[in-house]
């Protein structure tokens, strides 16, 4: 009975969590918003940014940029074809900042118009602003070299601990994924939302066959965008 009780209890946590905003639509004040990011986004999300940065420094550091990972980006440039190079360059561009910004900014002026919610229209804002600087300034920090094969796009600015485009596209695609949980019909809301979590894999996968990342660099960019994603949508305290 207590298991029973107990699983039950996560399963509507887990139900109120996912439609938090469709459940409670009480319009919060702008100063209680406000407090609410800083205590349950950023300051969470400053604790992760510790963490990612001691991780890039211990790779290139201590952990001598991880040698083993040169057999990964090898493997993937061995296997270049001029078709995987075209589809690979089409899904890295699902990632790109600008294709990131303007998705963000529709969807934003969306879910503002049918739902009148400011406080639900800016949570895409804030996933991807958040993802955005944790991962800028990290970069910057961190300082990692791109792979040692070569490279199908020019490099930019930053450097390649963590992958920028997979943190972006992650960030996106998961908030995406959570607001698709208000569609009604069944075979669509799980059809979109299967797509939308899809959708970081492939970026991760096209940045390591063309040699701009390290599997590390992606891997974190991964965990970066869903936690930045996942924070942003906790931002706001929903009282029972």
């Amino acid at each position: 009975m207590t298991l029973l009780v107990g699983e039950t209890h996560r399963r509507s946590s887990v139900h109120s969590y996912v439609h938090r905003y469709e459940t409670d639509t009480s319009r919060p004040t702008f100063g209680s918003a406000c407090r609410d990011l800083a205590k349950r986004a950023l300051l969470p999300a400053t604790l992760w940014w510790l963490v990612m940065v001691g991780l890039g420094l211990l790779i290139v550091g201590p952990l001598r940029d991880l040698p083993a990972e040169t057999g990964v980006n090898r493997w993937f440039e061995a296997r270049r074809t001029a078709g995987l190079s075209s589809l690979t360059l089409v899904l890295s561009d699902f990632g790109q900042t600008q294709f990131v910004i303007a998705v963000c900014l529709l969807v934003v002026a969306v879910f503002w118009w049918r739902t009148r919610q400011w406080w639900l229209a800016v949570v895409p804002l804030i996933a991807i602003g958040l993802q955005a600087v944790l991962f800028f300034t990290s970069s910057l920090l961190v300082g990692r070299e791109r792979p040692d094969v070569p490279l199908l796009d020019d490099s930019p600015p930053t450097t390649a601990f963590p992958s920028g485009h997979t943190s972006a596209s992650a960030a996106l695609y998961v908030m995406l994924a959570l607001l698709c949980q208000r569609i009604t019909r069944p075979w669509l809301r799980w059809g979109l939302t299967v797509a939308c979590l899809l959708v970081p894999v492939a970026v991760a996968t096209a940045r390591l066959y063309r040699g701009m990342h390290h599997p590390t660099d992606v891997l974190v960019g991964l965990v970066n965008g869903v936690v930045c994603a996942l924070l942003a949508w906790w931002y706001l305290r929903r009282d029972a």
